[in-house]
Protein backbone atom coordinates (compact mmCIF):
# COMPACT_ATOMS: atom_id res chain seq x y z
CA UNK A 1 0.00 0.00 0.00
CA UNK A 2 2.61 2.25 0.77
CA UNK A 3 4.52 1.56 -2.56
CA UNK A 4 1.10 2.08 -4.41
CA UNK A 5 0.85 5.96 -2.50
CA UNK A 6 4.50 6.74 -3.70
CA UNK A 7 3.86 5.85 -7.01
CA UNK A 8 0.42 7.60 -7.24
CA UNK A 9 2.53 11.53 -5.17
CA UNK A 10 5.27 10.95 -7.76
CA UNK A 11 2.59 10.91 -10.57
CA UNK A 12 0.81 13.84 -9.16
CA UNK A 13 4.09 15.77 -8.72
CA UNK A 14 5.43 15.00 -12.37
CA UNK A 15 1.80 16.39 -13.52
CA UNK A 16 1.94 19.43 -11.54
CA UNK A 17 5.47 20.45 -13.12
CA UNK A 18 4.50 19.55 -16.68
CA UNK A 19 1.52 21.32 -16.44
CA UNK A 20 3.19 24.71 -14.81
CA UNK A 21 5.73 24.33 -17.96
CA UNK A 22 2.46 24.25 -19.94
CA UNK A 23 1.60 27.45 -19.08
CA UNK A 24 4.80 29.59 -18.25
CA UNK A 25 7.88 27.52 -19.77
CA UNK A 26 9.25 25.91 -22.48
CA UNK A 27 11.84 23.45 -22.29
CA UNK A 28 13.70 22.42 -25.22
CA UNK A 29 16.71 19.68 -24.97
CA UNK A 30 18.91 18.88 -28.40
CA UNK A 31 19.22 15.90 -29.57
CA UNK A 32 22.74 14.06 -29.59
CA UNK A 33 23.08 14.64 -32.89
CA UNK A 34 21.48 18.22 -33.22
CA UNK A 35 23.73 20.64 -35.23
CA UNK A 36 23.90 24.48 -33.75
CA UNK A 37 23.57 26.62 -36.92
CA UNK A 38 25.64 29.40 -37.33
CA UNK A 39 24.52 32.44 -38.40
CA UNK A 40 26.87 35.42 -39.97
CA UNK A 41 26.53 39.03 -38.77
CA UNK A 42 24.22 40.55 -41.12
CA UNK A 43 25.92 43.89 -43.39
CA UNK A 44 24.46 46.82 -42.22
CA UNK A 45 24.81 49.22 -44.90
CA UNK A 46 25.87 52.89 -43.90
CA UNK A 47 26.11 54.97 -47.03
CA UNK A 48 25.26 54.30 -51.06
CA UNK A 49 26.24 56.70 -53.75
CA UNK A 50 24.41 55.43 -56.91
CA UNK A 51 26.60 56.82 -60.09
CA UNK A 52 25.20 56.12 -64.32
CA UNK A 53 27.84 56.33 -66.90
CA UNK A 54 26.30 56.94 -70.14
CA UNK A 55 28.28 55.86 -73.80
CA UNK A 56 29.12 58.01 -76.97
CA UNK A 57 26.32 61.08 -76.55
CA UNK A 58 26.93 62.04 -80.77
CA UNK A 59 25.48 63.99 -82.83
CA UNK A 60 25.46 63.26 -86.88
CA UNK A 61 23.77 65.55 -89.15
CA UNK A 62 20.68 63.18 -89.51
CA UNK A 63 20.26 63.95 -85.44
CA UNK A 64 20.75 67.69 -85.82
CA UNK A 65 18.16 67.79 -88.50
CA UNK A 66 15.84 65.43 -86.23
CA UNK A 67 16.06 67.60 -83.60
CA UNK A 68 15.44 70.69 -85.52
CA UNK A 69 12.10 73.12 -84.58
CA UNK A 70 9.63 75.24 -86.12
CA UNK A 71 11.24 78.23 -85.38
CA UNK A 72 15.14 77.05 -86.19
CA UNK A 73 15.83 75.98 -82.87
CA UNK A 74 16.75 72.32 -81.56
CA UNK A 75 14.70 70.21 -78.97
CA UNK A 76 16.06 67.07 -77.86
CA UNK A 77 13.69 66.64 -75.45
CA UNK A 78 11.90 63.20 -77.71
CA UNK A 79 15.60 61.26 -77.67
CA UNK A 80 16.01 61.53 -74.20
CA UNK A 81 13.10 61.26 -72.60
CA UNK A 82 13.05 57.24 -71.90
CA UNK A 83 16.58 57.29 -69.86
CA UNK A 84 15.82 60.62 -68.06
CA UNK A 85 14.48 59.36 -65.28
CA UNK A 86 17.52 57.20 -64.50
CA UNK A 87 19.88 60.08 -64.87
CA UNK A 88 18.29 62.45 -63.12
CA UNK A 89 17.44 59.67 -59.79
CA UNK A 90 21.34 59.05 -59.45
CA UNK A 91 23.64 61.21 -57.13
CA UNK A 92 26.44 61.77 -59.99
CA UNK A 93 25.28 61.35 -63.95
CA UNK A 94 28.66 61.40 -66.55
CA UNK A 95 28.82 61.00 -70.19
CA UNK A 96 31.34 60.94 -72.89
CA UNK A 97 30.30 64.08 -75.00
CA UNK A 98 31.65 62.98 -78.42
CA UNK A 99 31.54 66.26 -80.29
CA UNK A 100 31.96 70.20 -80.08
CA UNK A 101 29.49 72.33 -79.75
CA UNK A 102 28.74 75.73 -81.66
CA UNK A 103 26.84 78.76 -81.43
CA UNK A 104 27.93 79.79 -85.27
CA UNK A 105 25.39 77.77 -86.78
CA UNK A 106 28.17 75.82 -89.17
CA UNK A 107 26.97 72.53 -88.05
CA UNK A 108 28.70 69.43 -88.69
CA UNK A 109 28.96 65.83 -88.30
CA UNK A 110 31.27 63.21 -89.30
CA UNK A 111 34.65 63.54 -90.20
CA UNK A 112 34.48 66.74 -88.01
CA UNK A 113 31.61 67.30 -85.46
CA UNK A 114 30.18 70.40 -84.01
CA UNK A 115 26.67 70.34 -82.77
CA UNK A 116 23.43 72.84 -81.76
CA UNK A 117 24.35 74.20 -77.71
CA UNK A 118 21.35 72.53 -77.41
CA UNK A 119 22.49 69.26 -76.98
CA UNK A 120 23.68 70.65 -73.48
CA UNK A 121 20.73 71.56 -72.78
CA UNK A 122 19.75 68.81 -72.92
CA UNK A 123 21.97 67.31 -70.91
CA UNK A 124 20.94 69.53 -68.30
CA UNK A 125 17.24 68.33 -68.82
CA UNK A 126 18.20 64.31 -68.11
CA UNK A 127 20.61 65.71 -64.80
CA UNK A 128 24.11 64.92 -66.78
CA UNK A 129 26.68 66.58 -64.01
CA UNK A 130 29.92 65.74 -65.74
CA UNK A 131 30.97 65.82 -69.64
CA UNK A 132 33.63 63.92 -70.60
CA UNK A 133 35.39 65.80 -72.93
CA UNK A 134 38.85 63.40 -73.95
CA UNK A 135 37.95 61.56 -77.16
CA UNK A 136 39.13 61.33 -80.73
CA UNK A 137 36.92 64.54 -82.29
CA UNK A 138 37.45 66.53 -79.03
CA UNK A 139 39.75 69.11 -81.46
CA UNK A 140 37.54 68.95 -84.53
CA UNK A 141 36.76 72.83 -84.38
CA UNK A 142 40.15 73.92 -83.43
CA UNK A 143 40.46 76.11 -80.95
CA UNK A 144 37.20 77.58 -81.27
CA UNK A 145 35.53 74.25 -80.59
CA UNK A 146 37.15 73.81 -77.41
CA UNK A 147 36.54 77.00 -75.64
CA UNK A 148 32.87 77.20 -76.88
CA UNK A 149 32.18 73.66 -75.56
CA UNK A 150 33.54 74.49 -72.50
CA UNK A 151 31.95 77.90 -71.92
CA UNK A 152 28.64 76.32 -72.85
CA UNK A 153 28.93 73.45 -69.65
CA UNK A 154 30.47 75.74 -67.58
CA UNK A 155 27.29 78.39 -68.54
CA UNK A 156 24.85 75.19 -67.05
CA UNK A 157 27.05 74.47 -64.46
CA UNK A 158 28.08 71.03 -65.98
CA UNK A 159 31.24 70.22 -64.68
CA UNK A 160 34.16 69.03 -67.48
CA UNK A 161 36.99 67.27 -67.31
CA UNK A 162 39.80 65.51 -70.11
CA UNK A 163 40.09 68.74 -72.30
CA UNK A 164 40.82 72.36 -70.92
CA UNK A 165 41.05 75.96 -72.17
CA UNK A 166 44.43 76.67 -70.48
CA UNK A 167 46.61 75.44 -67.36
CA UNK A 168 44.59 77.10 -64.88
CA UNK A 169 41.52 75.14 -66.29
CA UNK A 170 43.96 71.70 -66.66
CA UNK A 171 44.83 72.64 -62.99
CA UNK A 172 41.40 73.06 -62.07
CA UNK A 173 39.45 70.23 -63.52
CA UNK A 174 42.34 67.35 -64.33
CA UNK A 175 40.99 65.58 -61.20
CA UNK A 176 37.05 66.09 -60.86
CA UNK A 177 36.40 65.91 -56.70
CA UNK A 178 33.09 64.86 -55.56
CA UNK A 179 31.57 63.96 -52.34
CA UNK A 180 28.24 62.71 -52.06
CA UNK A 181 26.89 60.63 -48.85
CA UNK A 182 29.86 60.45 -47.07
CA UNK A 183 32.22 58.94 -49.86
CA UNK A 184 34.57 60.95 -51.56
CA UNK A 185 35.40 60.56 -55.67
CA UNK A 186 38.17 61.51 -57.91
CA UNK A 187 37.63 60.81 -61.23
CA UNK A 188 40.15 61.40 -64.38
CA UNK A 189 39.35 60.97 -68.42
CA UNK A 190 42.29 60.42 -70.94
CA UNK A 191 42.05 59.62 -74.66
CA UNK A 192 44.36 57.30 -77.14
CA UNK A 193 44.07 60.54 -79.16
CA UNK A 194 42.72 63.23 -81.82
CA UNK A 195 42.65 61.63 -85.14
CA UNK A 196 45.64 63.56 -86.07
CA UNK A 197 44.22 66.71 -85.47
CA UNK A 198 47.11 68.89 -83.12
CA UNK A 199 45.78 70.04 -80.04
CA UNK A 200 45.28 73.42 -80.52
CA UNK A 201 48.37 76.20 -79.26
CA UNK A 202 47.41 76.47 -75.28
CA UNK A 203 45.23 74.28 -74.88
CA UNK A 204 45.80 70.84 -73.30
CA UNK A 205 44.19 67.17 -73.71
CA UNK A 206 45.07 64.20 -71.91
CA UNK A 207 46.42 61.78 -73.84
CA UNK A 208 46.71 58.07 -72.54
CA UNK A 209 50.38 57.98 -71.40
CA UNK A 210 50.56 55.29 -68.67
CA UNK A 211 54.04 57.69 -67.10
CA UNK A 212 52.06 60.36 -67.61
CA UNK A 213 48.56 58.38 -66.13
CA UNK A 214 51.03 57.22 -62.93
CA UNK A 215 52.14 60.30 -61.95
CA UNK A 216 48.32 61.77 -62.14
CA UNK A 217 47.24 58.85 -59.92
CA UNK A 218 50.16 59.17 -57.88
CA UNK A 219 49.50 63.26 -57.52
CA UNK A 220 45.72 62.36 -55.90
CA UNK A 221 45.62 62.08 -51.97
CA UNK A 222 44.29 58.49 -51.56
CA UNK A 223 44.43 59.50 -47.69
CA UNK A 224 41.34 61.82 -48.56
CA UNK A 225 39.92 59.55 -51.57
CA UNK A 226 37.57 56.73 -51.20
CA UNK A 227 37.05 55.71 -55.00
CA UNK A 228 39.24 56.50 -57.75
CA UNK A 229 37.35 56.55 -61.52
CA UNK A 230 39.22 56.79 -64.68
CA UNK A 231 37.13 57.22 -67.55
CA UNK A 232 39.41 55.87 -71.06
CA UNK A 233 38.96 56.85 -74.53
CA UNK A 234 41.02 53.45 -76.21
CA UNK A 235 40.30 50.26 -77.38
CA UNK A 236 39.72 49.07 -81.82
CA UNK A 237 36.33 50.74 -82.90
CA UNK A 238 33.85 48.30 -83.72
CA UNK A 239 35.39 45.38 -82.31
CA UNK A 240 33.40 43.58 -78.89
CA UNK A 241 35.99 42.45 -76.97
CA UNK A 242 39.17 44.82 -75.22
CA UNK A 243 42.55 44.45 -77.14
CA UNK A 244 45.93 43.63 -75.26
CA UNK A 245 46.53 47.34 -74.42
CA UNK A 246 43.34 47.80 -73.05
CA UNK A 247 44.38 44.98 -71.01
CA UNK A 248 47.70 46.24 -70.02
CA UNK A 249 46.38 49.49 -69.17
CA UNK A 250 43.45 47.93 -67.08
CA UNK A 251 46.29 46.07 -64.96
CA UNK A 252 48.24 49.78 -64.35
CA UNK A 253 45.09 51.51 -63.87
CA UNK A 254 44.32 48.74 -61.52
CA UNK A 255 48.28 48.37 -59.45
CA UNK A 256 47.68 52.36 -59.24
CA UNK A 257 44.58 52.24 -57.14
CA UNK A 258 41.84 53.00 -59.59
CA UNK A 259 38.68 51.46 -58.20
CA UNK A 260 36.26 51.65 -61.36
CA UNK A 261 37.10 51.88 -64.94
CA UNK A 262 34.61 53.51 -67.68
CA UNK A 263 35.73 52.89 -71.38
CA UNK A 264 34.44 54.14 -74.82
CA UNK A 265 35.21 54.58 -78.68
CA UNK A 266 34.63 51.42 -79.97
CA UNK A 267 31.12 52.31 -80.69
CA UNK A 268 30.03 49.00 -79.36
CA UNK A 269 29.04 47.21 -76.40
CA UNK A 270 32.15 45.30 -74.86
CA UNK A 271 31.81 43.28 -71.64
CA UNK A 272 31.81 44.47 -68.12
CA UNK A 273 33.14 42.35 -65.27
CA UNK A 274 32.93 43.50 -61.34
CA UNK A 275 34.51 42.02 -58.18
CA UNK A 276 33.97 42.95 -54.38
CA UNK A 277 36.23 45.86 -55.10
CA UNK A 278 36.76 46.57 -58.71
CA UNK A 279 34.40 47.64 -61.92
CA UNK A 280 35.32 47.58 -65.28
CA UNK A 281 33.16 48.13 -68.06
CA UNK A 282 35.18 48.30 -71.54
CA UNK A 283 33.13 50.16 -73.53
CA UNK A 284 29.31 51.20 -73.38
CA UNK A 285 29.39 51.85 -76.66
CA UNK A 286 26.86 54.60 -78.33
CA UNK A 287 24.45 56.31 -76.00
CA UNK A 288 23.28 58.06 -78.94
CA UNK A 289 23.97 58.39 -82.73
CA UNK A 290 23.05 57.72 -86.23
CA UNK A 291 25.28 54.56 -86.17
CA UNK A 292 23.01 51.86 -87.32
CA UNK A 293 25.17 48.91 -88.73
CA UNK A 294 24.73 45.63 -86.52
CA UNK A 295 26.46 46.22 -82.73
CA UNK A 296 26.51 49.92 -83.25
CA UNK A 297 22.88 50.77 -83.01
CA UNK A 298 22.86 50.99 -79.05
CA UNK A 299 25.30 51.07 -76.22
CA UNK A 300 25.31 50.45 -72.17
CA UNK A 301 23.97 52.89 -69.62
CA UNK A 302 26.18 51.58 -66.16
CA UNK A 303 24.40 52.06 -63.15
CA UNK A 304 26.71 51.15 -60.20
CA UNK A 305 25.65 51.36 -56.51
CA UNK A 306 28.93 52.34 -54.49
CA UNK A 307 28.58 50.88 -50.93
CA UNK A 308 30.00 51.31 -47.55
CA UNK A 309 29.25 48.84 -44.89
CA UNK A 310 29.80 49.20 -41.18
CA UNK A 311 30.77 45.36 -41.00
CA UNK A 312 33.14 45.22 -44.33
CA UNK A 313 36.40 47.18 -44.66
CA UNK A 314 36.47 49.61 -47.68
CA UNK A 315 33.84 49.66 -50.33
CA UNK A 316 31.45 47.52 -52.41
CA UNK A 317 30.28 48.16 -55.77
CA UNK A 318 26.37 46.37 -57.33
CA UNK A 319 26.65 47.22 -60.88
CA UNK A 320 23.43 47.60 -63.44
CA UNK A 321 23.50 47.38 -67.00
CA UNK A 322 20.81 49.10 -68.85
CA UNK A 323 20.98 48.24 -72.61
CA UNK A 324 19.31 50.65 -74.85
CA UNK A 325 18.67 51.05 -78.80
CA UNK A 326 18.31 54.21 -80.86
CA UNK A 327 15.18 54.02 -82.92
CA UNK A 328 14.67 56.38 -85.76
CA UNK A 329 13.20 58.59 -86.95
CA UNK A 330 13.17 60.24 -83.93
CA UNK A 331 16.48 59.09 -81.95
CA UNK A 332 14.87 57.98 -79.23
CA UNK A 333 16.97 55.98 -77.00
CA UNK A 334 14.88 52.87 -75.82
CA UNK A 335 15.78 50.91 -72.63
CA UNK A 336 14.44 47.22 -73.34
CA UNK A 337 11.75 47.49 -71.08
CA UNK A 338 10.10 50.53 -73.35
CA UNK A 339 11.54 48.95 -76.67
CA UNK A 340 8.97 45.82 -75.72
CA UNK A 341 6.37 48.56 -75.47
CA UNK A 342 6.88 51.14 -78.55
CA UNK A 343 5.16 50.60 -81.97
CA UNK A 344 7.78 50.19 -85.00
CA UNK A 345 7.94 48.88 -87.95
CA UNK A 346 8.83 45.22 -88.70
CA UNK A 347 12.39 46.14 -89.70
CA UNK A 348 12.80 48.41 -87.01
CA UNK A 349 11.64 45.37 -84.42
CA UNK A 350 13.78 42.95 -85.83
CA UNK A 351 16.78 45.34 -85.28
CA UNK A 352 15.69 46.07 -82.16
CA UNK A 353 15.33 42.37 -81.01
CA UNK A 354 19.08 41.78 -82.89
CA UNK A 355 21.02 44.38 -80.61
CA UNK A 356 18.89 43.33 -77.08
CA UNK A 357 19.94 39.56 -77.84
CA UNK A 358 23.62 40.51 -78.75
CA UNK A 359 24.16 42.58 -76.05
CA UNK A 360 22.66 39.85 -73.69
CA UNK A 361 24.38 37.13 -75.02
CA UNK A 362 27.64 39.26 -74.66
CA UNK A 363 27.11 39.94 -71.38
CA UNK A 364 26.46 36.51 -69.78
CA UNK A 365 29.04 34.70 -71.77
CA UNK A 366 31.68 37.44 -70.23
Amino acid sequence: MKELLSILLATAIAMAITLRIGFGEEIFTPSADAKTEEYEQPIIQSDTVRLVFGGDLMQHMPQVEAARTPDGGFDYTQSFKHIKQLFASADIAVVNLETTLTTSGRYSGYPCFASPVEVADAMVDIGVDIALLANNHCCDRGTVGIDTTIEELRKRHISHTGVYTDSTDRNINNTILFERNNIRFALINYTYGTNGIPTPKGKHVNYIDTTAIKQHLQEIDSSNIDCIIACMHWGDEYQRQPNNRQLRIEEMLKREGVDIIIGSHPHVVQPYRVDSNFVIFYSLGNLVSNQRKRYTDGGLIAEIEVVRCDTIDGLRYNTTPHPVWVQLPTYTILPHAVADTIAMSQESRRSCNTFFTDVDNLLKIN
